[in-house]
């Protein structure tokens, strides 16, 4: 029995077909998975890049509130009580695309 798994497994066509399906597979998983997380990356940082004073942004932690001053690293943010400081990374691309829609604007 275990001669045959042997001489099964040594066979050269099985061994190309299971390296095309683990190619394969890596595709499908740069494709779906990789490739799309990167573009989002790429979309948020420049999106942060491009924020200017003035401009009304939400953070991760979900407040609201209008650009006040731009650092290297931390933006200072205006809301209704006063002013806080956070890093850029904290500002959140989604919740500032809902800002956009006619919906918020009312």
């Amino acid at each position: 029995m275990i001669a045959t798994i042997l001489l099964q497994a040594s066979g050269t066509g099985m061994g190309m077909q299971q390296l095309v399906v683990f190619g394969l597979i890596a595709l499908v998983f740069y494709f779906f998975m990789i490739r799309p997380q990167v573009k989002k990356q790429k979309d948020q940082k420049k999106y942060v890049n491009e924020l200017k004073k003035g401009d009304k942004v939400v953070t991760t932690a979900g407040i609201h509130g209008r650009i006040a001053d731009i650092n290297d690293t931390t933006f200072l943010i205006e809301v209704d009580n006063g002013k806080i400081r956070f890093d850029k990374s904290a500002i959140s691309l989604e919740a500032s695309k809902a800002l956009n829609t006619p919906a918020a604007t009312k």
